[in-house]
């Protein structure tokens, strides 16, 4: 396969990815607001679960983030006609490295993996 055609394959799967991340991200702001430690209407134990649920939270939105990042940068190659090329070498990157994860921008051997 030709990296155009992979652009063509994996564009769809992206962008899919790219708007449940977005989604999710909007569906959990409110659990990372910060935490009201107002001690009259919330016990000490309680205050902890939530700043402990809120850390939780906005590390996997900061996982989240960097991964629309990379979703976003993948798109973004593809609108350029520079997906499925390595950004070290210029050479295709093969295609069951895309397909173990489409937004990757090295060959194996850039990346040091061979």
């Amino acid at each position: 396969m030709t990296p155009e055609d992979l652009a063509a394959r994996f564009k769809p799967q992206l962008e899919a990815e790219l708007a449940e991340l977005r989604s999710a991200s909007q569906d959990t702001a409110q659990t990372r607001k910060p935490v009201e430690l107002d001690q009259q209407s919330v016990g000490r134990l309680s205050r902890m679960d939530a700043l402990q649920n809120q850390a939780m939270a906005n590390a996997v939105d900061s996982r989240r983030q960097h991964r629309i990042t990379a979703i976003e940068a993948a798109l973004q190659r593809i609108a350029e006609d520079e997906f499925g090329y390595c950004e070290s070498c210029g050479e295709p990157i093969p295609e069951k490295r895309l397909e173990l994860d489409p937004t990757f921008t090295q060959c194996v051997s850039c990346r040091g993996g061979g």
